[in-house]
């Protein structure tokens, strides 16, 4: 993990950090992150705001991954329709059985090379083969997992068997229409492999614990992001 440097940056690392956080924590604007800052008295352009997303989030994002534990041995595996510059693309992902988002790949193609691609890198990634991948009755996987062997591990079914990446989507669709669609595939790509990692942070599933447990996993919670968004002195 490497911690981040702030220098030649006029604001604090603190300003920074929390700018960076509210933006891929919640569903805002850059504008709408602009207002929360000014009301804390804090006078920064939503475009100063976006350039610390860019250049900040996917390194918080890479140090998040290398904290994080092994994946779990069952993997499910979805894609989405998203419309980029007018143009139908995919948004492939792959969560494991507790809801964390493994890997998301944005690909033009809804093909048995595009399924050879997120699994490859799923495979390279996390370093082990799962007990099984759980996916909807798109051929493309079948065929995929064969070329490496795994078709054993398959386990194809009905979209309500793979609701854990069903609903891995939502928080995607709600920031897709608060951003009035992606611009590109590769902002597509950068915004959610961001996202998708500080998501796995915070997502804590508060419907299922009690308010005690909640607390002490929000704690841990905000532990974490304060280690992997740490300044380098």
């Amino acid at each position: 993990m490497q911690p981040l440097s702030f220098k030649r940056h006029r604001f604090h690392p603190d300003i920074i950090r929390q700018a960076v956080w509210l933006y891929f924590r919640f569903t805002l604007s850059l504008r709408d992150v602009e207002d929360l800052m000014a009301e804390r008295g804090i006078d920064v352009t939503y475009e100063t705001i976006r350039c610390w997303v860019d250049k900040f989030g996917p390194a918080i994002a890479a140090n998040i991954r290398k904290r994080r534990h092994r994946a779990d041995c069952v993997w499910h595996l979805d894609e989405m329709v998203v419309r980029i510059s007018g143009k139908r693309m995919f948004m492939w992902r792959a969560v494991d059985k507790e809801g964390e988002v493994l890997d998301v790949l944005v690909q033009k193609r809804r093909n048995k090379a595009a399924a050879l691609k997120l699994l490859r890198k799923l495979l390279k990634h996390q370093g082990f083969v799962p007990d099984a991948i759980v996916t909807d009755g798109l051929a493309s996987y079948g065929a995929a997992l064969r070329d490496l062997g795994a078709l054993k591990r398959h386990q194809p079914g009905q979209l309500k068997h793979n609701n854990r990446a069903e609903n891995s989507h939502l928080p995607v669709r709600r920031r897709e229409r608060k951003m009035q669609l992606f611009k590109s595939q590769g902002q597509a790509q950068r915004f959610t492999s961001t996202h998708s990692a500080i998501y796995n942070t915070f997502n804590i599933e508060r419907h299922l614990v009690s308010r005690n447990t909640m607390r002490k996993y929000r704690d841990r919670a905000f532990a974490e992001w304060h280690a992997v968004s740490a300044p380098n002195g």
